[in-house]
């Protein structure tokens, strides 16, 4: 499959600080990408600069084909859900997507079936003549999705669209996201925080850390190197042996031999003790 998202050495420094150090990865079509890491990590950072919104201090990046050079290409041909979206409380949810519509050029006409289309597949077909300020957090954030797919675009950009709902509000939106990806053929960047919605929702995780990408791949593969080593060869002093024995059979480690020297006590063997 060939790159939806292609992105290059792209970094973002603000005076000192710097928030996006070095990125690079690529995202197929179609594909759903977990962006995740911990709060102040880049993620809204790397959003912002993908979707043009801010330049990047240095590197290069390709969204659906079109270089971060020509941004009002690329920004007709993305959907954004902003991490802290705001809504016009005096509208109604249909006239804000036939407003949005209207924007990219639709018809009166189009503009009004389209707003139907999007609010019944996020399913707010029954609200669509209720204001806005009647709606839910998680009604919010599907209002925010539909508006994200008005233009049918070729990729989307979710920053966090699960906080602060409940589950059921999280299983309902991460089915929608699955929809914009298997439906529409739509590439999705999902940015959170949250293990298990990348390992729910994402074909693929780019885990970003202090600003840079520490890793990149399936949630197996990622997992994989993550994980602890399996086997370890721990040194003690020999005085120690049944005290050493008995923390590790608390640990239910399985001990392979018992060849204990006189040595300092590692400290992987410290950490051992503590937890158990």
């Amino acid at each position: 499959m060939s790159a939806a998202v292609e992105v290059r050495g792209v970094a973002k420094r603000y005076g000192s600080l710097m928030a996006v150090a070095d990125l690079s990865f690529e995202a197929a079509e179609g594909e759903i990408l977990g962006v995740l890491g911990p709060n102040g990590a880049g993620k809204t950072t790397a959003i912002r600069v993908l979707t043009t919104i801010l330049a990047p201090t240095r590197g290069t990046f390709a969204v659906a084909g079109i270089p971060h050079t020509r941004a009002a290409e690329i920004r007709r041909r993305i959907g954004v859900l902003p991490e802290s979206a705001g809504y016009p409380e005096h509208q109604t949810g249909e006239e804000y997507l036939r407003y949005h519509a209207r924007l990219y050029g639709r018809s009166r006409a189009g503009a009004r079936a389209v707003a139907a289309v999007l609010l019944d597949e996020v399913g707010l077909a029954d609200r669509s003549r209720s204001l806005i300020s009647t709606y839910s957090r998680g009604m919010r954030q599907r209002l925010g999705i539909a508006r994200a797919l008005v233009n049918e675009p070729q990729v989307v950009f979710l920053d966090e669209p699960t906080l602060g709902l409940d589950p059921a509000g999280q299983r309902q939106m991460l089915a929608i996201v699955r929809r914009i990806a298997e439906e529409r053929g739509a590439t999705v960047l999902l940015s959170t925080h949250l293990l298990a919605e990348v390992e729910e929702t994402c074909s693929r995780v780019l885990i970003l850390n202090r600003a840079r990408a520490v890793a990149l791949g399936t949630v197996a593969e990622v997992a994989a190197r993550a994980a602890a080593p399996r086997a370890a060869r721990l040194s003690i002093p020999a005085a120690d042996k049944e005290r050493a024995l008995r923390a590790l059979a608390a640990a239910d480690v399985t001990i392979l031999g018992s060849e204990l020297e006189g040595a300092r006590l590692s400290d992987a063997f410290l950490a051992m003790t503590e937890a158990a």
